[in-house]
């Protein structure tokens, strides 16, 4: 078994994960192949819909797993023992967990079966993906492992993952490879998350080829929807994303500050919060 873009570190552990006999159960040794297709961590929704199974056997099996020193556990998801940057990836994933999830369902608001859309990797777009299962027909262009588990062979959706270097802290593709095969496509959305947001110079990224990669979608998509919780708004980072007029959504769980609420206006961008759940 091949896992390329990782580390040689990463890849030993798999080896000796294979290769280690003991008295896990055969479906253990799937969930734990499918971690590592995974890229190291998973929320458990996205595993059971892996390994066609409900959540509650997929907690039965991390607990077992857990017990045995193979994984560790976190609010809703789980990861291998010993894969590199996981633990950052899976603190991610967890950390505001209720309104991610609430900023995915307001974002499926904007996606039509039958369509073409990019989804970039990030904590929040994994939520998106799951979401976007309630779709059909997708024409799915990614550079996100976990979009590709949650949507590939489901629902007549054609999944294509567009090529590069795999990034594990990222569990996702970059480089020129990535945004070479991403301008193939027409897209009528493309759904990205940000680092942070500010009124003076818009959406702001730390990974230089995550935003080159932002600056090739938002040039060619008839919509750009960024999805991000609102402790973005008073965040950092280093890197202008994109042009700011070249998104149309910020899908969000609170109303930005009245500075930022008046930059995105004067940028044309459409603001949408997220309702609570806990209000409904």
């Amino acid at each position: 078994m091949d896992f390329y873009g990782f580390s040689n570190g990463f890849v030993c552990f798999i080896a000796a994960m294979e290769s280690d006999a003991d008295k896990i159960p055969h479906r253990g040794h799937e969930l734990l192949n499918v971690l590592a297709r995974l890229g190291g961590s998973a929320r458990n929704a996205q595993i059971a819909q892996v390994m066609g199974v409900s959540e509650e056997t997929v907690r039965r099996l991390v607990k077992g797993l857990a017990q045995a020193g193979r994984v560790e556990r976190v609010h809703g998801g789980t990861y291998l023992r010993g894969s590199p940057d996981t633990p950052m990836y899976s603190g991610a994933l967890e950390q505001n967990s209720s309104e991610k999830t609430e900023i995915a369902r307001a974002a499926l608001d904007l996606v039509e079966d039958g369509m073409t859309v990019f989804i970039n990797v990030g904590s929040t777009t994994t939520y998106v993906a799951e979401q976007l299962r309630e779709r059909k027909s997708l024409i799915v262009v990614t550079n996100s492992i976990a979009a590709v588990a949650a949507l590939a062979d489901h629902n007549n959706n054609r999944v294509f993952m567009a090529g590069g270097e795999i990034l594990p802290s990222e569990r996702g593709t970059f480089g020129s490879a990535t945004e070479e095969f991403a301008r193939q496509f027409n897209y009528d959305l493309v759904i990205f998350g940000s680092d942070a947001i500010s009124a003076k110079h818009g959406f702001l990224a730390s990974n230089p080829d995550e935003a080159s990669l932002t600056r090739v979608l938002t040039n060619q998509s008839e919509k750009a929807v960024v999805t991000a919780d609102s402790r973005k708004f008073s965040t950092r980072a280093p890197m202008v994303a994109c042009d700011p007029k070249n998104v149309t959504h910020l899908v969000t769980d609170q109303s930005p500050d009245v500075g930022l609420l008046e930059a995105l206006d004067g940028w044309g961008i459409e603001v949408r919060i997220a309702q609570s759940l806990s209000k409904k």
